[in-house]
């Protein structure tokens, strides 16, 4: 598993307004988190794409497809890429029922880091299952 540490890596902007998410589509877990944050995204601020249905999307990041599905990634609409929990933190921004959270967990010292070690160790779990169901051969 690729060990990116919670980066921002500026890239220039596809859809210079919108932030992109890129998530797997194929992973119940993830489609309910993700349908969660899109029914609170009704301004339409935020790209939403099934990196498990088009895997070629995340190139336009320059971010592989095992890279992508391992962690989520998220490109902000001036272009910075977000992997982990400032991923996250990135769509809380953008979502009305969640900028305070994004606000409290920018504002700790240490929390982001904390939060993304035991996120990568999910994430790494999450990785093993669906290896297991096929997907790491895709």
């Amino acid at each position: 598993m690729a060990t990116e540490e919670s980066s921002v890596t500026a890239y220039a902007p596809v859809d210079a307004w919108r932030t992109a998410v890129f998530f797997d589509g194929g992973c119940p877990m993830c489609r309910r988190e993700i349908a969660h944050y899109q029914r609170l995204d009704s301004a339409g601020r935020i790209r939403w794409l099934d990196i498990h249905r088009e895997p070629d999307v995340v190139a336009e990041v320059g971010v592989s497809w095992e890279a992508a599905m391992q962690r989520l990634h998220v490109r902000s609409g001036t272009g910075e890429l977000h992997t982990g929990v400032p991923a996250f933190v990135a769509i809380w921004r953008e979502l009305p029922r969640y900028r305070w959270l994004a606000r409290l967990v920018a504002a700790v010292p240490g929390l982001i880091p904390l939060l993304d070690f035991a996120y990568g160790r999910f994430a790494r779990w999450r990785w093993r299952r669906r290896c297991r169901d096929g997907v790491c051969g895709v």
